[in-house]
């Protein structure tokens, strides 16, 4: 490879997406990395490879992790998968998995109670009814959500999921971070 070019599997081309969702100009994105306005020209037509100490000053702009930033120009092709169908007692699942998030379309019956749905790691649940109602218990408190509510909470506590109304809803566990 000669100096200066770029390995084929990267395309910091993503870098201009990303200044254009945000309505940033090439002067404020520089103005604001301090990376000139050359520099950032030939990245985002992926005509240079991007150096560590680029990447960070990027990401940070953009609210990023670098290592995020470079996972996006790693591949700008979407990941198709197919749902994966389960039931824990009385509640039916779908699920999807991808790199630090999980996420499962539900539906239950009223009546039914599913204690500790899964083994959780370090995660977070965010649960939304989208019909019917539920009730969630937690160590030291309990909520019951309607159609259109959403909670999210410390996977890693014991809980409880309730049905009051034939329900469906949507769970979504999220991996913690703990990058800085």
């Amino acid at each position: 490879m000669k100096n200066g070019s770029k390995p084929a599997s990267l395309d910091f081309s993503v870098i201009r997406e990303l200044r254009k969702t945000r309505s940033m100009t090439l002067e404020q994105l520089s103005e604001q990395s301090g990376v000139s306005i050359a520099v950032l020209s030939r990245l985002e037509r992926n005509q240079h490879v991007c150096e560590i100490d680029t990447l960070y000053r990027l990401a940070r702009v953009f609210g990023l992790s670098a290592s995020d930033l470079l996972g996006l120009s790693e591949s700008t092709a979407a990941h198709l998968k197919e749902a994966e169908q389960y039931q824990s007692g009385d509640f039916r699942f779908e699920k999807v998995h991808y790199e630090g998030i999980e996420c499962f379309s539900v539906s239950a019956d009223r009546g039914s109670e599913l204690t500790r749905p899964e083994a959780h790691g370090d995660d977070f649940e965010i649960c939304w009814v989208k019909a019917g109602r539920i009730r969630i218990q937690l160590p030291k408190e309990h909520y019951e959500l309607k159609a259109g509510e959403v909670l999210k909470f410390d996977a890693v506590l014991p809980h409880t999921y309730e049905v009051v109304e034939d329900t469906r809803l949507f769970i979504v566990h999220l991996k913690k971070t703990h990058r800085f």
